[in-house]
């Protein structure tokens, strides 16, 4: 009963990243990891002979201890790639920023000099002459 419990949880997640995949929910790069992650939740599930084989190669006691072991250098791998994609984005918005101001800043001076070069009494017809 456990073998098709875990079969039908890798199924599960790989059937959620394709559809995710394709309403463009995630990104390719990421979908990477975590199809990896799906299709190794399958083999495992499919062969648990190999869990605990490489439990063994391991020097490992428990198969649960090395699942719960991979899942945390799993997510602190996850998160660390996170952390590095917001610092790099923080940095692109911090520069976006800076640049959207400056650009403010000379479309407010070139609004100033049209304004004064326009007085209100020197109107001009659509031929650029004065009327």
């Amino acid at each position: 009963m456990i073998i098709v419990a875990g079969i039908s949880f890798a199924v599960v997640v790989l059937a959620i990243i394709l559809a995710l995949l394709l309403r463009r929910q995630l990104r390719e790069k990421y979908a990477t990891l975590w199809l990896v992650i799906g299709f190794a939740l399958l083999v495992i599930s499919l062969f648990p002979g190999l869990l605990i084989e490489l439990t063994r190669v391991l020097g490992v006691e428990v198969p649960a201890n090395l699942i719960f072991a991979l899942s945390v250098v799993l997510l602190v791998g996850v998160a660390l790639h996170l952390s590095w994609e917001l610092s790099r984005a923080e940095d692109e918005i911090r520069r976006l920023a800076e640049e959207t101001a400056i650009l403010r800043t000379d479309l407010d001076q070139l609004t100033d000099r049209l304004g004064l070069a326009q007085s209100p009494g020197a109107e001009r017809d659509p031929d650029g002459g004065a009327s």
